[in-house]
This record gives structure tokens, sequence and C-alpha cells, in this order.
């Protein structure tokens, strides 16, 4: 994959013709001009929020559950089905037929919230008339859409086995018809070792690869053994703490300052009694109920719970904003004078996330192995909840304790404070909108006449949606692109900004678009993911007064910051251009306020993000084909002209040569300094 750090070096002009989106194009002429004054002096220069960029983890499209969170195996408790038996255990599936084995549910678990068991019966034998087939007769999981197994790799499989008598049982993965062996241990126990309930651990080191594979429990004798909670796991997860590798690598290389969980309409679910409750989601994995998602429609084991949404964000040096029920869903909701259990429940979670390890709550995190506090600084009461009957009320109840409780902690509401002011106190507020490229881009301006009094914004989910999009098209990214520089200018008001929803599955694509696409052992970033990984330098950087003039064009934006590279210290002043027009645009840049010959000659590039037509999309096929790519600027100074493809967004970085170099080796210095 490529990364946001390092994209190909190349440059890539197209034209595409003006009769497509007509109201984007810039002029009757093949190549426009324009000039871009940027006052790079100390008196121009503002602060842009520490925390402007970040991401929106919502658990939708199995972002977690077959996703993110590296478990392989799909319903491992046997709970999907619901808590009655007989119940529906897939997908797990059953290897035999009904005259070898009888496989069915019981509630004789172990586990007193998920009681849920599965009983195999084996009627056939090692020998005699009846005798097992040869690779013996049981079950198996395909996970989500078929595990992906690697040569050389080691999973961790973990299972609860009872039995009435001795047991040998085969734990294998196989390709996805059971013929190919990748990796297999068998456990053997005598009847006493299994009359309870008892866990058994191996490892699986795979002799081959398929991204298709799937985890049996097969046996050749007779008899009834009962397995409950079955997980493998890989060995090799992102700093060791059970997230998928690559798909999580992806999130850092968006240098994500915050990350918003777990959702979104997640939270509230269609009913109260299916929204995500964080207590159910803590604790050892094997006790953890999970619950039916029922806005997204699939079960989740909760593996990814409350603690692990804290570690995640952790571990990507991100600042976790947790978005938690307050008590109204999309169907039903809690009257303001009986909201106080869902209030405690909510002071319980902060507690947990960074109340001391002797501390009620806090405690239990200590037990999974984190005793110091997790940074929790943002918690957002509700989702998309302003306007219902009850939610003003409940909001205040909210606030009001957890202000009482940890007067530090900035609370968001769900009101947009954009246009009018809130009639409630709030640190931040919520600011949604999905809607077509032409609309998104001309809302580049939304903020310009927010009141910079009050509650700051939290622009938590932002996206190109329809037919503008498809499944992640450049247009849509390059009008996000337009719509993020509005953002960037004001920052002093726009607190946050995240795209949404960040993750999907291939095979359960509930919302297009999304940010990365991803299937067992395959992914790829959209054109908006490429967008964002644009933008990533510009938390915490300065930005600079910058002015277009231009013949009455409304698809030219852009913006100017200065950034440091953390790595190297060099200091940049990043342009950012975005053209939604058809033509091409030749753009005069005169930079002011800069000491002289304070650009270097050399070490400046040019990254830009186009194609040969504005629905390209990325695909597996396919995954460069709409990808920034960077080339050496040939020319780099205070005044410069810059080629602007149409239906691109450009992103110039100046290297900026320091004044006490530059007084004490002169024009040497370029060669010493540039990268």
């Amino acid at each position: 994959m490529g990364s946001c750090k390092s994209p190909h070096v190349v440059l890539l002009l197209h034209v595409l013709l003006c009769s497509v989106y007509r109201c984007f194009a810039i002029g009757v002429d093949a190549n426009q001009t324009a000039n871009l004054l940027i006052d790079a002096s100390q008196a121009s220069a503002r602060p842009i929020s520490d925390t402007l960029f970040g991401i929106f983890f919502e658990e939708i499209n199995h972002a977690g559950a077959g996703g993110v969170w590296a478990e392989l195996v799909s319903n491992r408790g046997f709970e999907a089905g619901g808590p009655n038996t007989p119940s529906n255990i897939d997908p797990w599936a059953i290897i035999g037929n009904e005259s070898s084995l009888i496989v069915s549910t019981d509630r004789s678990s172990c586990f007193d919230r998920n009681k849920v068991a599965l009983r195999m019966e084996v009627l056939c034998d090692t020998q005699g008339a009846n005798s097992c087939p040869a690779g013996g007769v049981g079950i198996y999981n395909p996970g989500f859409w078929g595990m992906n197994i690697e040569k050389g790799k080691t999973y961790n499989a973990v299972l609860y086995v009872r039995s009435s008598g001795s047991i040998n049982v085969s734990v294998s993965l196989t390709g996805s018809d059971g013929l190919q062996k990748l990796a297999a241990a068998n456990i053997i126990a005598s009847g006493s070792e299994v009359s309870n309930w008892t866990k058994f651990e191996v490892q699986l080191k795979a002799q081959g690869t398929n991204p298709n594979s799937r985890l049996q429990l097969t046996t050749t004798s007779k008899g009834v053994i009962w397995f409950d909670q079955v997980s493998a796991i890989p060995l090799d997860t992102y700093k060791g703490h059970g997230f998928r590798k690559d798909l999580v690598q992806m999130l850092a290389d968006l240098k994500p300052r915050f990350f918003r969980f777990p959702g979104g309409c997640f939270v509230e679910g269609e009913w109260l009694r299916n929204a995500f409750r964080w207590k159910e989601t803590i604790g050892p994995w094997e006790e953890r109920p999970g619950h039916f998602g029922d806005v997204w429609m699939y079960w989740t084991d909760d593996g990814l719970g409350y603690f692990e949404f804290l570690q995640l964000s952790e571990d990507l040096g991100s600042l976790p904003i947790w978005v938690f029920n307050n008590g109204i869903s999309h169907n039903d909701q809690v009257d303001t004078s009986s909201v106080l259990p869902f209030v405690q429940e909510a002071l319980d979670g902060i507690e947990f996330a960074r109340g001391s390890p002797n501390s009620t709550w806090g405690s239990l995190r200590a037990a999974m192995g984190h005793p110091e506090p997790f940074d929790l600084r943002y918690v957002a009461i509700g989702n998309e909840d302003c306007g219902k009957k009850n939610y003003r009320g409940n909001y205040l109840k909210f606030y009001s304790a957890i202000r009482n409780a940890y007067p530090d902690i900035k609370m968001i509401s769900n009101c947009d404070g954009s246009s009018r002011q809130l009639d409630h106190p709030a640190d931040m507020y919520d600011f949604h909108i999905y809607t077509s490229a032409s609309n998104l881009f001309s809302m580049a301006n939304h903020f310009d006449h927010t009141s910079r009094n009050g509650p700051k914004a939290f622009v938590s989910e932002y996206a190109v949606t329809g037919k503008d999009a498809g499944r992640g098209s450049l247009l849509a990214a390059l009008a996000e692109a337009g719509f993020l520089i509005g953002l960037e200018k004001n920052s002093d008001i726009v607190e946050m900004a995240s795209y949404a929803p960040l993750f999907v599955n291939t095979h359960d694509r509930r919302w297009n678009p999304d940010a990365i696409v991803f299937d067992s052992s395959q992914l790829y970033g959209t054109p908006s993911y490429w967008v964002q990984c644009l933008f990533n330098e510009s938390s915490g950087a300065t930005l600079y007064n910058s002015t277009l003039q231009m013949n009455s064009s409304t698809s030219l934006l852009a913006s100017a910051i200065s950034w440091q590279n953390s790595e190297n210290e060099n200091t940049y002043l990043r342009i950012k251009v975005v053209n939604l027009g058809t033509y091409t645009v030749n753009l005069k840049v005169f930079v002011d306020g800069l000491e002289p010959n304070s650009v270097s000659l050399s070490g400046s590039t040019k990254t830009v993000l186009t194609s040969n037509n504005q629905m390209d999309e990325n695909s597996f096929n396919e995954p460069k084909k709409v990808i920034p790519k960077r080339s050496l600027l040939e020319s780099a100074g205070e005044e410069m002209e810059v080629v602007i493809s149409p239906r691109s967004f450009t992103s110039i970085d100046l290297l900026m040569e320091s004044s006490d170099v530059i007084r004490t080796t002169g024009a040497d210095s370029v060669s010493v300094s540039s990268i």
C-alpha cells in the first residue's frame, strides 16, 4: 500500500470535459490565470487548533467486528442467534451429516452473561460399522467472509470445552473447502479433565497462505462435546493490543489528533435495548455478552469494547472522544425525570477511563492491564438527537453532573450552533454534513460569519454522498478538500473535524462512500482518504492570510500554512489549492512577509491528487489509481508560477531556510539544507 508519508514521484495533468458539472467551470478559455497573494508575516499568522483533524470510528460496515479488531471467529460464543434455544449459530456450519452428528444449542455455558453453548453429539466412532470419515466430523467457522491465514504466522486459538467422556479434538485452520490444511493441533483429555468447563489454548503456525480460510473443530470419537467461546486471533497485532495491523497503520498515517468512538447511530440504537452499553463491553472477553447492532443490522461480540477503543486511541497518539447514549434511541427515549441512571452510567464510564487504580471503576481498568488513567478530555452527550423531545432536558442533567464531578472535561452538544446561538451550555457543538459535491464545496465559507464567542464547532461527520460520490470518487474528494480549506481558515472557531464513515468491509456495504475499503487480506484508501493525508500537518500549524484574485471563479480555493517536519525539523510553507473547475489554471503565487531568500531553491515539492475522470475511484484491482503524486518543484521562490490541473488538489511545500544559516553561510547553504 501507499502511505501518507511517501506518495509516488509523478506529476499528473489532465483535462476534463466542460459538459460535465458545468456549474464548476471557471471560464471559456482552455487555460485560466489567477493570482494567489500570501501574507506570511508574523502579523498575519494565526495558530491552527492543535486538534483540528482527527478520525471518527463507528461500528458500521463491519468496521470493527471483522475489521480493525483482529478476532477471526464470527459469533465466537454462539450468542448471535439470541439467548433462547434452539438458536441460530450462523456462520458456524456442520462438517458431516445427520447420520454422523447432531449439533444443537443449550444454555449450559459457565459464563453467566452469555449462557448459550454449542452441543455436538457425535454418532460415528473411530472404528466399526459406523466409523467416522477420515477427516472427522464437527463444525467450522468461516470468519468474516473468510479468514486471512498467512504462511509463517502464528494464530492463538482459545476454546472452552466440556464432555462426559474423553476427547480427541482437532483444532485446525484450513482452506474454505476444508481440503487445504494450513495448521492443526490436537486437544486430548480424559473425561475427568473435561467433566467441567475447561479452557484450552493452542498456537497454530500456518504452513500455507489462504485469504479465504476457516477454523475447524473435528473429531472421530463418539460422544457428546460442548464448545463455547471459541476464538482465533493472530499473535502479530498492532502494538500487541489485538488490532489488525494494516488497517490501523492506515489510521496512524493520518496522524489523527483525536479519535471519536464508537458511533454514530451505533451509540443510539434503533431501540435503547440494542444501544452500545459500555459496561457490557469490558472485562474478560469470554464474559462479554455482545449485542445486536440493530441500526446496521449485525451482531458484535464486543471484543472491541470501551477499553479497546481507549487503548486504540492511545496507541494512535490521539485524544479519545467518547460518545455515549443520553437515554435516547431512534425509536424510544427516557424521560428527563428518570434519566439519572443513564447519567450515572456516563459518570462511571469517565471514572473507568481516568479514575485512580483504587477507584471502583478505575480498578477494573487496572485489572485489564492499564493501571494508568487514559487521557479522556472530551465526551459527546448523544448523537444527532437535537430536536428530540427529551434531548435538551436530558442533556442538562448530564452536563450538570459531569461539570460538577469533572470540571475540566469538555462536553459536546448535538445541536448546531454555527447559525444561531445555543440555548444551553456547551464547550463544543456537533456539526454533521452529508451532501453533494457542489453543496459541500460551496460550504467552504459556512463558518466565516459564525460568532467567535461561545462554544467551538466540532465537524464530527462530513462527506460527499449520493451520485457524486459513487464508492469513493475523485469529485467527492475534491469537494471535501475545498470544505476542509474552509475549516482550516476558520480554525479559530472550528476545533475539530473528521470524515465519516472511516471503514467498510467490502462484503457489508451499509453506507457509501467510506475512507478505507478492505476485506480479509486487502485494503485501499479512497480519494477521500488521501485528501485527509494532505491535511495531516495542519493541526497545530500556523495559518497565514491568503487572497485569490481571479475572474469571477467559484471553483478555486486556497490556503497557506507553515509547519515543521518533526523528523528532520525542516520548516515548510504549505500552499494548498483545490480546482473543482474543468480548466487548467496558471496560478501566480506571491508570498510577502518573508525574509529575503527564505525559500530554498531545492527541496520544495508539489503534490497533486487528480485523475483522468472526475468519477475515477480506487479498487482492489487498482488501489493506486487516484492517489497523491509528488514531484520536485522546478522553480520555488517568493514569486512563482504553478500550473493547477483541472479537477485537482495541489499541495505545494516550500522548504524554508533559517535566517541564521543564510546570514552565516550564504548561498552555499541551499545544498546543505535541501531535502
